[in-house]
């Protein structure tokens, strides 16, 4: 296909997929202050939230892993390459707009590293969300015969 995803933008975006995993423990502890938070919560709630943060942590890494180890298995246009990059787009144009319309109603520390990480940060995941909707698209064009 004539606008196919470079084997190395995959690569790229998925070592990337696995840096936020691996990064997202100190950003809730340095810069959220998070763990201070949590324990305000009720018992129940303390451990709900420690949950669906692992679950991020954990689908960041396992979205990182499926891309390096299966780079053209995303890309060889069957029904279930279609299904799996459109849940990691949507997965990560969901984190976007989370990102975009509720996050800048509050404060991180003033710290330059911590807004060069935001800007960072935010551009790895506009680019993860970028390459796997266009993953999808051309798996799409490919499944469906346009």
């Amino acid at each position: 296909m004539k606008y196919e995803v470079p084997n190395w933008l995959i690569i790229v975006g998925a070592i990337g997929q696995m840096f936020t995993a691996v990064i997202y423990p100190y950003i809730r502890h340095m810069v959220f202050d998070w763990y201070n938070d949590i324990k305000k919560l009720k018992p129940l709630n303390q451990e709900i939230a420690k949950t669906y943060g692992r679950y991020i942590q954990g689908l960041n890494f396992s979205f990182g892993l499926i891309s390096i180890l299966l780079v053209e298995d995303l890309k060889n246009q069957t029904g279930l390459a279609c299904a799996l990059t459109a849940l990691i787009a949507a997965y990560w144009t969901g984190k976007v707009i989370t990102q975009f319309s509720y996050y800048p109603m509050y404060d991180i520390p003033k710290k330059a590293l911590f807004k060069i990480g935001e800007y960072l940060m935010n551009a790895l995941f506009i680019t993860f969300a970028l390459v796997f909707i266009w993953l999808c698209v051309n798996n799409l064009i490919g499944y469906f015969g346009a």
